[in-house]
């Protein structure tokens, strides 16, 4: 009987579906962004253009559209934020984006690890 049951939910979860992309289909907006999408991908095959050939045009145009691209399509991920870090007691500056920092390491076991935290500048 479970079988059964799975059987029927699944079915009305289909029908749900099937009036909500219905309803999807009949939204003007939708229709434009379909219709822009399919001239995008005309224009690729006529000019023989990949999508990343088309993103490297985009990014030439906008640079803006390529920086946050870039980053996820090369599979790294962004760069910690540059910290500061002035000793008061002798002057030392230390940059750094990493919490592991050798000098960083001497100075919170000397002078602890919160009066280090508060030596960090913005």
């Amino acid at each position: 009987m479970a079988k059964i049951n799975d059987y029927y939910q699944k079915k009305q979860l289909m029908e749900k579906l099937a009036a909500e992309l219905e309803k999807l289909e009949e939204d003007q907006a939708l229709k434009g962004e379909l219709e822009f999408e399919n001239k995008v991908r005309d224009l690729m095959k006529e000019y023989d253009k990949s999508p990343k050939d088309v993103l490297q045009i985009l990014s030439a145009i906008d640079p803006s559209v390529g920086s946050a691209k870039s980053e996820t399509a090369s599979g790294g991920r962004a760069k910690r934020p540059l910290k500061t870090y002035k000793n008061p007691h002798t002057g030392e500056v230390v940059k750094t984006r990493g919490g592991n920092h050798k000098t960083l390491n001497e100075w919170r076991n000397k002078y602890g690890k919160e009066a280090v935290q508060s030596w960090q500048e913005n």
